[in-house]
């Protein structure tokens, strides 16, 4: 009886640990995006959204032509003078006084939950768009894996969880 505690006690600890290095190793596959407001004035925050759909649009299919994380990072590193200019446009388009900074780093953030998805706190790669002074609120999701999708309509944008339709999959 002793053996067969002792057996489950071990096996515990060990899917514990399995788990903890799975969720460690999952954080570092992730690549965030997050596009930083100038304020909370709902002025700012409406364009915020609309550079975010641009940005998310022009995004969407070079993902689809990245294979591997490091195809997708390439992909980043040689689009980020892309996305500002697409930021910067609408913003003086718009008649907006500032601009757009992007860059690709890594940064800290706090727990966050997606569509069932929790991304532990930590540091992750991310795309920064910072619109002005960039101390509004953000709207952030998940690029690689691409968990942000929007369709042809920029007034249908739908969002899905990748990561969550394969972890469904696999539960079956």
């Amino acid at each position: 009886m002793k053996k067969i505690v002792s057996i489950i006690v071990i096996l515990f600890v060990c899917i514990l640990v399995g788990f903890g290095i799975f969720s460690q190793q999952n954080k570092q596959e992730y690549i965030r995006i997050h596009v930083r407001a100038n304020s909370n004035l709902s002025v700012d925050q409406n364009i915020k959204y609309e550079i975010k759909d641009k940005i998310v649009s022009y995004l969407i299919p070079q993902i689809a032509n990245c294979n591997t994380r490091e195809d997708f990072i390439v992909m980043i590193k040689e689009n980020i003078a892309g996305m500002e200019n697409i930021a910067n446009e609408i913003l003086k388009q718009k008649g907006f006084s500032y601009n757009a900074k992007v860059k690709f780093c890594k940064e800290n953030f706090p727990t966050r939950s997606y569509d069932g998805v929790v991304l532990e706190s930590g540091v992750y790669d991310s795309i920064i768009v910072e619109l002005g002074t960039a101390k509004g609120d953000n709207w952030w999701c998940v690029v690689y894996p691409p968990l942000c999708f929007i369709s042809n309509n920029s007034q249908d944008i739908l969002y899905k969880s990748r990561i969550l339709e394969i972890l469904k999959s696999i539960l079956k």
